[in-house]
């Protein structure tokens, strides 16, 4: 995947002077040892706010895009958040434990050093990454470094990305799109564009020298009898111009998602379905959400950072049958009725997420729609079909409501290896008190019925990310235990 970044990690330790700079130095030199990942160790120890330009100076000319700011003392409070002012990129703190034996030239109170620490990046409005209990050994940082990594790489990510949009919102879908104010508050660029640009740039691309070797490429990735040979030529056409649009028009920007209109017109006038060029772009990194959903664009482009992976964004679409529960589910998995949904689009999850029955096929609702009744399938084929791959989940979106103002919502599930006996790319998708999380988070939360999906367990880090680019936690929605009632959920049930 290159349209994600590379996270550099530098690590700054910083000492206040009434302490023995040798300790931070020593306890810095125990993490670098430790950490197994890349991490350069800047060599200036900082005291004071010259030592703060000297080390900052250091770790830029390193490449550092990512920092750890280590307090293997007290700490000097105001050099240390400086460097969070300073520096063009994500910040962790974190603090030395003690027991290195000496308990009185050796012991380093980073421990409330830290609480000043906090207090000042409040002071300064800063943003930084702190672990939920930022003290600890080496090895316990180390642990928190590899948890910070997914972290720095949305949030660069996120500061670098431009989301191209090709085409209004559908009629019957205003929900997916919402305010773009949130886009400029996150630092994300938007480049909106007509259906007709599109259109003609496909047209540029025809007979383009290099789809022989796409076609190629997708025979290859699904086997074959599994996509229509007479399509290819054109969607690999439809992909190379996507590819080509993005690098045209990233500007100044390093890294894109696309968020195009996929219908009513689009089929008819190119002539197929794009669902599955974008279900191959996104196993690529690089989203192409459906229906012009730009915040689920967004909200695949940060998965792909966290995850480190292929993504999907599914409607949250229908509910499990009674007879399906009883036969597959119940008494086999750990879950409700209630607990329980299918998540499902037309054809865009990656095919490396999909069972090894999946294939290309047509839209059955397009095709109801658009082409005449009894006809064979024509334009309306282009879709990755069949049942999603059982995997542990993350279900979540970051969008702006109608007022303008960023909220979010994660949950951990699993998908369940359980055939779902329907068409689209669809999954049964089981998370613990699904039932109530829809009703008071999704429903009165008043958000759209998009969803994406990291395919893992990622809550931890999606929370962390959307944090620290700047949510307030009472704007992300999660799914509460058994027992735990939400603020709005009846008492009597």
């Amino acid at each position: 995947m290159n349209n994600i970044p590379v996270v550099k990690l530098g690590l700054i330790a910083v000492s206040r002077d009434c302490f023995p700079i040798q300790l931070s130095e020593k306890r810095r030199a125990a993490i670098k040892e430790t950490y197994k990942g890349e991490l350069y160790e800047c060599p200036v120890t900082v005291e004071n706010e010259k030592d703060m330009e000297k080390a900052l100076e250091d770790v830029n000319k390193a490449e550092c895009n990512a920092l750890v700011v280590f307090l293997g003392n007290f700490g000097p409070e105001t050099p240390e958040t400086l460097i969070a002012e300073r520096f063009d990129g994500p910040c962790m703190y974190v603090a030395a434990a003690e027991g290195d034996g000496d308990m009185i030239n050796g012991r380093g109170d980073a421990y409330c050093g830290m609480l000043n620490c906090s207090y000042n990046l409040k002071m300064r409005h800063l943003k930084a990454y702190i672990p939920e209990y930022p003290v600890g050994t080496a090895d316990d940082i180390a642990k928190m470094i590899a948890d910070f990594v997914p972290v720095a790489r949305a949030v660069i990510g996120v500061s670098n990305l431009k989301i191209i949009t090709f085409g209004p919102r559908p009629q019957d879908f205003f929900a997916c799109n919402a305010p773009i104010k949130g886009l400029y508050e996150l630092g994300v660029e938007i480049e909106e564009n007509s259906e007709l640009d599109l259109l003609v740039s496909f047209k540029e691309h025809e007979n383009d020298p290099r789809i022989p070797e796409v076609c190629a490429d997708m025979a290859k990735e699904m086997g074959e009898g599994k996509y229509y040979a007479d399509l290819n030529v054109k969607m690999a056409q439809f992909e190379l111009t996507l590819l080509d649009w993005a690098e045209a028009h990233k500007g100044a920007r390093k890294y894109v998602a696309f968020a195009d209109k996929c219908w009513p017109a689009f089929p008819s006038q190119f002539g197929f379905e794009p669902c599955y060029v974008n279900s191959r772009l996104v196993s690529r990194g690089i989203p192409v959400s459906c229906e012009v959903d730009i915040y689920g664009a967004l909200s695949e482009y940060i998965g792909l950072c966290i995850s480190n992976d292929a993504v999907t964004l599914l409607d949250i679409n229908n509910s499990v049958p009674q007879y399906i529960y009883d036969e597959d589910i119940k008494g086999k998995y750990d879950y409700k009725l209630t607990d329980t949904f299918m998540g499902f689009h037309c054809g865009n999850t990656p095919a490396c997420k999909m069972c090894d029955s999946r294939a290309v096929k047509y839209q059955l609702i397009q095709h109801r729609l658009l082409e005449p009744a009894g006809s064979e399938p024509d334009f309306t084929r282009g879709t990755l079909e069949g049942d999603i791959a059982a995997s542990d989940i993350t279900f979540y979106r970051l969008q702006c409501n109608s007022e303008g103002e960023l909220v979010s919502y994660v949950a951990e599930g699993e998908v369940l290896d359980v055939p779902t006996r329907s068409f689209g790319g669809i999954g049964i998708f089981a998370i613990k008190e699904m039932g109530r999380f829809y009703r008071h988070v999704l429903i009165e939360g008043n958000y759209p019925h998009h969803g994406a999906v990291m395919f893992g367990h990622y809550g931890k880090a999606f929370y962390e990310v959307v944090k620290f680019l700047g949510l307030d936690v009472k704007k992300i929605g999660y799914n509460q235990p058994a027992g735990v009632r939400y603020p709005t959920e009846n008492p009597w049930g």
